[in-house]
């Protein structure tokens, strides 16, 4: 599924969220801190959320991994043309297989990809393995607005607005229904952060942006 919309991924992402995604993934990418200079970007899919990691600090490396090879196909492409290909890599790769030895790398970031595991706790834990010891995650992912008015309007748009725009520009019928559905039964953020700490993180908690539309959840090991 994911290979037939990589060609216009980037530009529905950008619309369907009125641009704001770009700012969220700034945020994310700021709360790995500066130590982490061996970064693994977990579902990196098309490489925005890898190209804000290896635009922080000097020295900073990233791996962008992902399971669609016509994502990571665009993402090599972004590297270059950003002048930042030493400083990323990408690796074809399941998540919750990872072809990493334990304690790799100094952080690990998620942005919009643990609804796409199979088994999100087994995501976690390979996180957790291939992490040094005081590693930090970071995980950007879609949560529910807290207020009535603001929550009932997304409700509507989840359901009604965003899979008829995004099958309808991207050419696919079926993959921005999945996305909707996706969104909509994922767990509120109390939720992941139970599945974070389950899986063995410590100092586990979130901030919320665009009133509850998304949630940065961040923990240490």
């Amino acid at each position: 599924m994911f290979d037939r919309i990589a060609g216009r991924y980037d530009m529905l992402n950008h619309v369907l969220s009125a641009n704001l995604d770009r700012g969220w993934r700034r945020s994310a990418a700021g709360e790995l801190g500066e130590e982490a200079r061996r970064v693994l970007d977990l579902c990196g899919g098309t490489g925005d959320m890898s190209l804000a990691l290896a635009r922080r600090p000097l020295g900073t490396h990233v791996v962008c991994c992902d399971f669609s090879h016509e994502m990571l196909t665009r993402a090599v492409a972004k590297f270059r043309r950003a002048g930042l290909s030493r400083s990323s890599a990408v690796v074809e790769a399941d998540a919750l297989r990872l072809p990493f030895r334990d304690a790799s790398f100094d952080g690990v970031t998620v942005a919009f990809g643990v609804r796409n595991l199979a088994d999100p706790r087994a995501g976690f834990q390979e996180m957790m393995r291939v992490l040094v010891p005081q590693g930090r995650l970071v995980v950007l992912e879609f949560s529910a607005p807290t207020r009535p008015a603001l929550a009932a309007v997304y409700r509507w748009y989840l359901a009604r607005i965003l899979p008829r725009i995004g099958d309808g520009l991207s050419g696919a019928a079926g993959p921005y229904g999945y996305l909707s559905r996706t969104i909509s039964a994922f767990p509120e953020p109390p939720v992941l952060a139970g599945w974070i700490r389950e899986a063995g993180f410590a100092a586990c908690g979130w901030r919320t942006r665009a009133g509850g539309i998304v949630a940065i959840h961040t923990a240490i090991k």
